[in-house]
């Protein structure tokens, strides 16, 4: 009797497993989470997978290109273990982050968009046709959509996903950590505010266990400058996907430095990103271990440019390598470049 009450019981535990897979709840896939940095050529693309296995993309790259970046974007989902999107996150509506998204959902299921609110730079006709194409995807009435503000927590299981920016407002309240004076204030000019979409970007402090880290989109100089100063409103971070591809536009010493990132990765293009100046902000980075560069940077040169063993595309190639971060809630962590099945291990500071 107590035998076939067993296999009762372990018929039923199976039949569970087989449902909560088919509803898309399907067990956790690891104890990491998985962080993908993908080549865009110059735009953006980062997903996370968490230990839970939801999965949260952020933008989509470039239209166009026969499907490049969505293919792209696909393969590396797939190699993930993961069959949707749950949480597709724009950070705003310029080409190389928005322009992406009709050729993806026709690659991959998306649950919900994530966004800032409507396009704001409405005289720039390419940012203005992306934004339409992104309309038409959700008039269809097939994806959810969320429009959070700063200080909201996404609502992502197996990591805390905070809202830093988004439509030109900032958080308001220091986070845990932070709070303290930014001493790198004063080694940063003053720059004029910026009109574009960019300073409107939608960004994200993730943590997970003991790791933190940082995305905001192509935030702009002005905009960093309001978040850091006088008061570090963050604290330290870990990791930082590096604004705007490494654009001279942003990347200030008072966000770079006030943070002291233990890594930092650019998804720059040989000749979009990886601006000289940024370049050297990184470089003298007091507490910097290391930076990943996405592509060779052609402006920055072989003075300026991270060793190649950190760089996933070398210069004149472009065979669309990548990034992978699997971390640990004890703050370890692993970064892969995919060009030389090499890694390197780090440790969160705090």
């Amino acid at each position: 009797m107590q035998m076939k009450s067993h296999l009762v019981f372990l018929a039923i535990a199976v039949l569970a497993i087989l449902f909560t897979t088919a509803n898309g709840l399907a067990a956790p896939l690891s104890r990491q989470l998985q962080i993908y940095v993908i080549d865009v050529e110059g735009g953006q693309s980062t997903l996370f997978v968490t230990p839970t296995g939801q999965s949260l993309l952020i933008d989509t790259g470039w239209p166009d290109q026969n499907g490049r970046d969505a293919d792209r974007i696909a393969a590396v989902a797939k190699q993930a273990g993961i069959t949707r999107i749950d949480y597709l996150l724009l950070t705003h509506f310029h080409v190389d982050h928005v322009g992406g998204v009709p050729q993806l959902v026709a690659r991959i299921p998306v649950g919900t968009f994530i966004d800032h609110g409507p396009n704001r730079e409405t005289t720039d006709a390419v940012t203005e046709r992306g934004w339409e194409a992104y309309e038409k995807v959700l008039a269809t009435g097939k994806y959810r959509h969320s429009i959070p503000k700063p200080g909201d927590v996404l609502p992502i299981s197996g990591i805390h996903a905070v809202v830093i920016s988004a439509d030109g407002n900032l958080i308001q309240q220091p986070l845990p950590g932070g709070g303290g004076p930014n001493p790198f204030c004063a080694q940063s000019e003053t720059r004029p505010v910026d009109q574009t979409e960019n300073a409107r970007s939608l960004g994200i402090l993730i943590t997970f266990g003991k790791l933190r880290i940082l995305d905001l989109g192509d935030l702009t100089w002005d905009k960093e400058m309001q978040l850091m100063c006088p008061v570090n409103r963050l604290g330290h971070v870990d990791i930082l996907i590096v604004s705007h591809h490494g654009l001279y536009q942003s990347s200030s010493p008072a966000l770079v430095d006030g943070i002291t990132p233990v890594v930092a990765i650019m998804d720059n293009g040989e000749t979009k990103g990886g601006s000289t100046p940024t370049l050297l902000t990184l470089k003298h980075d007091p507490g910097l271990q290391g930076l990943w560069q996405l592509h060779y940077s052609k402006e920055g040169g072989p003075k300026n440019n991270t060793p190649t063993e950190y760089i996933a595309n070398l210069q004149g190639t472009d065979p669309g390598n990548y990034f992978k971060v699997l971390c640990e809630t004890n703050g370890k962590f692993r970064i892969l470049n995919s060009r030389t099945q090499e890694a390197k291990t780090y440790q969160a500071a705090k």
